[in-house]
Order: C-alpha cells, then sequence, then structure tokens
C-alpha cells in the first residue's frame, strides 16, 4: 500500500438505494453521497486523504477487526476485539417502516446513516472522529453543537446535523470528536442526517426510534433476499452479487448505477480514472437477465420502464449512458485540486462517454426489450414504434465506425463487438415482431441481417488463427469477441468461437484472468488490470464448448477475487489479486450470477453435447 489509503478491498458497501457510503475495516467512512449516488460527496477522503472528510468510529485501544453483512442484508457490522474488550459497530442507511418488500416499491429513506456501538464484552475506549467536507472535500463546512450531542453541519448547498449518545467535543470549527469508555451491555448511537440548508430541523431521535429503524431495516433487506428463487449452486455468491444490485438501484426511477464511486483508478497511479455513478445501456441486457433468472421481476420490469422513458425520442438522440434520472447531460469536469487515491489523477465528476457514438447500444436495447417480453412484459405501441424507429437507424449507420464497447478515446473504428451488437439489434426486432404479430417488412429486414452477419464473417475474423478480432480487416484481438456465442451470433461450437477462445486465452489472458485488448489501441496512457466480466465471459465461454471442469475452476478462482464481505471491482491485478477500479462493480456482480446460472445449467446437461445458448441467449 502506498500511503495512508487503505486497499480499495478493504471497504464494504451500506446504502438505501438512494444514498451509498463505503466503510473501511477500521470503521472508517471515507466516501458518502446522500441522497443520489452522483450527488456531491459528504465525505472524499477516498479521493484525497488530506481534504476529501470522514466518519470514524473505532476503539482507542489496538484492535483486530472482522466484518460482515447481517444475513441476507446490506447492514454492516464490524467486530473490533481489544485486549480488555469487544465492540461490536452496526452501520446502515434506515429504510422507513411503511416500506414492503413485496414489489418494487420506491424505497423510502430518512436519509440518514445510523452508527450502532455495542460493548459486547469487557470494556472499550470508544472514539468518535466527525470531520465532514463538501463538493468533493472542496467546500470547507462549518459545525456548530447544540448540546444534547447535536451537531450541526452547513456549507454551501449542504447541510448535516449529527447526533450522539457520545458528549462531543469541537477540535476545530470543522472536526469534533467525541470519547467514552463502554462496558459490557452499553450501546451508544450516532445519526448522521443529510438536508438542503434551509430544512435542517435540529431535533432528537430517540434510542427507541433509532433501534426500530434499524429493525426494519433488516426486515426490509432479509425480506428482499429471501425473494430470490434461485438454489444453484454458490448461492451465497449470487445472492450478495442481487443485493449489491439493489444496493446499487435508484429507488425513485428503478436505474442501476455502474457503480457507486467515481475515479478510483484501473492501475494505481494511472489516468483512467472514471465516474461510474451512472446507468450505462449496455449494462441493461444481462443486468435484466440476472434479475429475472432470480425472481426480482418486479425490479427487472421497473429497470424495463427507467430504460422505456430514458430512450424515448428520435433513435439519433440515444446516449451511451445517462443519469438515475434519465439526464442526458453529462458533462465530464477534472477536479484538478484533488490528489486522487493514491495520486491516480485526475479526478473526474460526469462521463465524456455520454457523448460518443457507440452503434451497439442499439442492439442492447433492442434486446433487452426482446428479453422484457419472453418474461411476460408488455410492449406498447408507442415503444414497438420506437424500437422500429431504432431498426431503421441501425440500417442507415451500422456500416460507420464508432468508439466501442469500451469506450476508446483515440478515435473512431469498424470494431467487429459494434457490428454483432448491430446484427443482435436487427435480429431481435425480426424476432419480436413475428412473438408481438406486429407488421414488419421480414424479407427486407432478414436480408439486413444477413448482410450485417456476411461482413462480420469475412472481414471481423483473422485469416490465420481463425479467431475474431478487435476491428474489420484487423489481426488485433479483443475480449469482446467473447460476446459472440453470448448473445446468439454464432454457436458455441463453431470452430471460429472455438479458436478466438483459444487465442484470447493464450495472448489476453494472465492465467484465466481477461485483459480488454492489448495495451495501447485506446488513446490513453498507462496500463491497466485484467477486466472481471471478460473473465465471468470466458467462463460461460468454456462452460459452452463442454469444459465445464475448467469454467468452474475459473469461476471459483474469480470469486475468490472478492472482499471478505463478498465485493467485486471492475478490474484485478492477477499477479498480487488487488481489486482496482469504481467500487463495488455492478457489472463484475452480474457476470458472476449470470456464470454460475450458466455452470448450473451445464452441470444438469453435463452427460449430453454441450449447449449452444448463452446466458443471455433470447432464442424462443
Amino acid at each position: 500500500m502506498s500511503g495512508p489509503y487503505p486497499p480499495i478491498a478493504e471497504y464494504a458497501l451500506i446504502g438505501d438505494c438512494h444514498s451509498a457510503a463505503l466503510v473501511s475495516r477500521d470503521g472508517e467512512i471515507d466516501w458518502c453521497c446522500f441522497h443520489r449516488f452522483d450527488s456531491r460527496p459528504v465525505f472524499a477522503r477516498l479521493l484525497d486523504w488530506s481534504r476529501g472528510g470522514y466518519f470514524r468510529i473505532a476503539p482507542m485501544e489496538p484492535y483486530q477487526a472482522r466484518r460482515r453483512y447481517l444475513p441476507g442484508t446490506n447492514i454492516l457490522e464490524t467486530r473490533f476485539e481489544t485486549a480488555g474488550g469487544t465492540l461490536v459497530l452496526t452501520d446502515c442507511f434506515p429504510v422507513r417502516e411503511a416500506l414492503t418488500s413485496d414489489a418494487a416499491d420506491p424505497v423510502h429513506p430518512y436519509h440518514q446513516l445510523a452508527r450502532i456501538g455495542r460493548c459486547e464484552r469487557g470494556e472499550v475506549n470508544l472514539h468518535l472522529e466527525f470531520s465532514p467536507r463538501f463538493d468533493y472535500g472542496l467546500t470547507v463546512p462549518q459545525l456548530k453543537p447544540f448540546g444534547n450531542g447535536l451537531v450541526t453541519v452547513m456549507g454551501g448547498a449542504d447541510a448535516l446535523l449529527l447526533q450522539s449518545d457520545l458528549p462531543i467535543t469541537q477540535t476545530d470549527i470543522y472536526a469534533c470528536e467525541g470519547k467514552q469508555a463502554l462496558r459490557t451491555g452499553d450501546v451508544t448511537r450516532a445519526v448522521l442526517t443529510y438536508a438542503l440548508p434551509h430544512e435542517l430541523r435540529p431535533r432528537i431521535i430517540t434510542a427507541e426510534e433509532i433501534d426500530g429503524r434499524l429493525a426494519s431495516t433488516r426486515e426490509f433487506w432479509t425480506a428482499w433476499s429471501n425473494r430470490c428463487t434461485y438454489e444453484g449452486p454458490y448461492r451465497d455468491h449470487v445472492v450478495r452479487s442481487a443485493l449489491v444490485l439493489k444496493a446499487l438501484t435508484n429507488s425513485p426511477t428503478g436505474a442501476i448505477v455502474a457503480a457507486a464511486t467515481t475515479s478510483l483508478p484501473e492501475k494505481i497511479g494511472g489516468s483512467r480514472n472514471w465516474d461510474y455513478r451512472y446507468a450505462w445501456l449496455r449494462d441493461s441486457a444481462f443486468t435484466l437477465y440476472a434479475l429475472f433468472i432470480l425472481g426480482y421481476t418486479d425490479e427487472a420490469r421497473a429497470f424495463m420502464q427507467w430504460i422505456t422513458r430514458t430512450t424515448a425520442g428520435r433513435p439519433e438522440d440515444l446516449q451511451t449512458l445517462y443519469g438515475v434520472g434519465g439526464e442526458r447531460l453529462l458533462p465530464e469536469v477534472e477536479l484538478k485540486e484533488l490528489d486522487g487515491y493514491r495520486s491516480s489523477r485526475p479526478v473526474r465528476i460526469g462521463n465524456g462517454a455520454s457523448t460518443q457514438f457507440q452503434l451497439d447500444i442499439y442492439g442492447e436495447v433492442i434486446d433487452t426489450a426482446w428479453l422484457y417480453h419472453r418474461h411476460g412484459g408488455a410492449i406498447e405501441n408507442d415503444f414497438w414504434d420506437f424500437l422500429v424507429r431504432l431498426g431503421e437507424h441501425v440500417a442507415k449507420i451500422w456500416m460507420e465506425p464508432d468508439e466501442g464497447i469500451w469506450e476508446v478515446r483515440a478515435g473512431r473504428r469498424q470494431f467487429v463487438s459494434s457490428k454483432v451488437m448491430a446484427w443482435v439489434a436487427i435480429d431481435r426486432l425480426i424476432r419480436l415482431g413475428r412473438a408481438l404479430q406486429r407488421p414488419l417488412d421480414s424479407e427486407r429486414w432478414l436480408e439486413l441481417r444477413d448482410e450485417i452477419r456476411r461482413r462480420v464473417e469475412s472481414d471481423g475474423v483473422d485469416l490465420i488463427s481463425g479467431a475474431f478480432v478487435q476491428s474489420l480487416g484487423s489481426s488485433a484481438l479483443d475480449a469482446s469477441a467473447l460476446l459472440v456465442p453470448l448473445v446468439h451470433f454464432l454457436p458455441a461450437d463453431d470452430p471460429r468461437v472455438r479458436a478466438t477462445i483459444a487465442r484470447i486465452e493464450k495472448e489476453l489472458s494472465v492465467d484465466g484472468f481477461v485483459c480488454r485488448y492489448l495495451d495501447g489501441t485506446d488513446g490513453l496512457p498507462g496500463g491497466e488490470a485484467t477486466f472481471l466480466i471478460c473473465s465471468f465471459w470466458l467462463v460461460d465461454n468454456l462452460a459452452l464448448t463442454g469444459q465445464v471442469d475448467r469454467a468452474r475452476e475459473l469461476f471459483e478462482r474469480l470469486c475468490g477475487c472478492a472482499n471478505d464481505v463478498g465485493l467485486l471491482g471492475e478490474e484485478v491485478d492477477p499477479r498480487t489479486a488487488e481489486l482496482l477500479g469504481n467500487f463495488p462493480q455492478a457489472f463484475s456482480h452480474v457476470g458472476l450470477i449470470n456464470s454460475a446460472i450458466q455452470l448450473a445449467r451445464q452441470s444438469k446437461l453435463s452427460s449430453r453435447a454441450p449447449m449452444t445458448k448463452g446466458p443471455t441467449d433470447r432464442e424462443p
């Protein structure tokens, strides 16, 4: 580790489907956004250790810490063992008692962070440190104690109210602390409430209220996780991944963000630091499949409704990613004043990929609609008309170069995966039209689908190795070629698919951990680690080609990269197993769910010929 920053894997996520925070193993909250995932954080030490702000509760004595999520929940419990006693710290964002978990109803938050410390054994000297900062650490607020453990925090457009059972001492106008000796059975509570400055109302919340909110929050998460219908192998991993997806869901809209953070690096000290607190259309089909197959049909429908609302309009206006409320304007800004995680600069907010042309998103939207229909969802007339217009637009633009699935910044190219997804767009439109019995010029669309296939198969395959390549006419390799059988462009037993798998294992893999492509082809300086979603795609491909034992062995090693509470980042350093990138990463957990399902399916069919349908296959 370089400097004071803990490894990314040292953090655990807590949230309420509106807000999110990362808690370190030392009981320190170094990242917290209230109200919306992409809002300005009130603690951002993760991006600048000296100025970002934090909220820590831990023993004053030396300790050993271990932690867990309470079973079936996103409530974190950290156990501190000291020489003289044991402190158990429980962290969560409470949700309202009126909430029901029978459907994807909006999760009603208190916009509060609750931290409850309980001395389980002996005596522990507890220490609370509270040093908030607003606007990514760039705004230093003013604290004002009110007595009775109440402290207000004001600065700019944000306000906080801290309530603690501890006697609070102001260390300066920007920070305060509390200290108290706890003995067996003693409990202390701290609640942090977010509000707009003009709406802040100091009020003491009773211990009974706090404990009741914790109980109802635990009941909500437990009831939600119990709805998971998957009973196959690796169920614990699957349920934890589903809980991550739920925690990264914006409840009011149904959108699922890619991650809870911004600017955590893909390589320590590098510049590949992006804001992932938005919803990508690319992730939609994989995510919807995972939700549907696990029994979360209401969440899947809410996500689909978000997609329907957000993508409405002209096909040419379709974006790669959107804000959780459907926002289109996401300008990318560099915060040059911040040091970045372990000097990984720049720190970015917003995402410039929102203005890129990425051809594959049309296939993903229509594929998502097909999947939604396959699971009983209704395709309304207006949305069907929009899907047809999308198909018409694909017919006009499918031969244009684009920035591709990996959002390169080195100019547009004729990416093979983009052409494959253009084929998916037309293929799914044909299938959906037939299933819905909607009027469609089938012959014309079939000809277009065949034309796209011919171009991919003639110019998208390396003549020497027989493997699919990164762009038409090139010989460079790209892990996105692993999608070919997963979207049913070709069956898994096709020689070109097998050649692609073999070449990716040889040239892009480090002991099964898959890189996206070779360095130096995306217009960005520096390298990166291996991508977990690509590695899970390799698991799927191995399983589909009958190599189930190898697939299972790789899957278990990938799961072994999760941290102690089961969370995955975007990338992993295969040499050290260090998690990198924004955290936790929804797409990695979607990959885990889909691969677990694929392995379960293939295990049942192990005595038969290998399946040719991938985990996101949309065949009738």
